[in-house]
Formats: C-alpha cells, sequence, structure tokens
C-alpha cells in the first residue's frame, strides 16, 4: 500500500469549497483500499509569502513543517486547486515556495554550478485542477499552460515521476457532473494514482 500526501491547496478553509469535496473523496477512496493518507488543508495553515532569496534557505515555517515531513515520507502526493485567473491561487504557489524551503525539493550543495540534486525521485504526483471553463477549453485554447508550468517547473524539475493530471471544468454545473467528478476523485485515490 502507498503513502499519500494529500494537499488542498484551495486557499479558503470553508468546507462547501469543491476542492475540499474533490480532497474528500480522493482520501475516502484512498483510506477504503488501505493506503496511508497524511491531509493538509491550505486554507487552514497559517503562513505568509516568502519576500527574499534569503528566507528561501531557512527551514519552512512551524505549521507546514509536518507537511514538509509527510511530503519526505511519501509515496505519492495529490495537489488539488482551484484554476484563479489562468493559474494557481497565490496561496497555493506560496505553499509551494514555502514546502521548497531549506533545500526540500532541490538541493545545489556547496557547487551551485552543478545541476540540483532531486530530492523527490521515486514519488508520483497527481495534480487536480477545477475551474468553471469547459476542461477541453482550457486544455485546447489555452494548452494548459499553468498546470504545465507547475508538472514540468516545481514538480519534474523536483524529481517527481510520473506527474499526473486531472481537469475537472465547469464545476458550477449540474450536481450530476460533480457526483461523477467526486466518483473519478474517488477512484483515483482507490488506486493512489
Amino acid at each position: 500500500m502507498s503513502r499519500i500526501c494529500l494537499i488542498n491547496a484551495h486557499p479558503d478553509p470553508a468546507p462547501q469549497r469543491f476542492c475540499h469535496a474533490l480532497a474528500d473523496a480522493y482520501q475516502q477512496g484512498a483510506e477504503g483500499a488501505g493506503h496511508e493518507v497524511s491531509r493538509f488543508d491550505a486554507g487552514a495553515l497559517d503562513y505568509g509569502f516568502l519576500t527574499s532569496a534569503a528566507a528561501f534557505s531557512e527551514p519552512a515555517p512551524e505549521p507546514l513543517q509536518p507537511v514538509q515531513a509527510a511530503l519526505q515520507a511519501a509515496d505519492h502526493v495529490v495537489l488539488i486547486y482551484p484554476l484563479w485567473l489562468g493559474m494557481l491561487p497565490a496561496r497555493a504557489k506560496a505553499l509551494l515556495e514555502h514546502l521548497g524551503r531549506a533545500n526540500m525539493f532541490l538541493d545545489t550543495g556547496a557547487d551551485s554550478s552543478r545541476w540540483p540534486a532531486q530530492k523527490m525521485r521515486g514519488k508520483s504526483a497527481r495534480v487536480i485542477v477545477t475551474m468553471g471553463m469547459p476542461a477541453a477549453a482550457y486544455r485546447i485554447f489555452f494548452r494548459s499552460h499553468s498546470l504545465k508550468a507547475l508538472e514540468t517547473g516545481v514538480l519534474g524539475m523536483s524529481g517527481f515521476k510520473p506527474v499526473r493530471s486531472t481537469v475537472f471544468g465547469m464545476v458550477e454545473g449540474s450536481a450530476e457532473r460533480r457526483t461523477r467528478m467526486l466518483a473519478d476523485a474517488r477512484r483515483l485515490g482507490e488506486q493512489a494514482r
């Protein structure tokens, strides 16, 4: 069975947010299949924004250290967030920046001229993105630009492989559509994918 670090990166802690429901469904599926899940909801965590390069080399704030520990222990990482203004919400990106502090994702060592060591090798990742527009429009017309940047940027560079994605569009549509999306998330959890 897999150890999963599940991060609901929606900045709003309100439980009625659809990202929260997707995280619940994924967690229920995973735990029901015998996987171990460590879950974190960004909206409930206390952290600000990084404002200097020097801060990036320091340890993460205390409330985020359990998230870093869960990332290190995980076989699989799941990141769920809503698409805001075509990209991750600012607080979701700030969370990733904090989690990457103190060489958590990459290690340049003493020689900054060499390629950084990928510290997340051996771990897989799933990114689940929700949005109001149709998923096909995001993939075709917008070429999934923010998702691709996340997949090849912080996740790919850190060594996560494979990095898979699920895009749920028109989340404010019918209850039937949302029910199917929740079933999809539950199935992904069961498979630890």
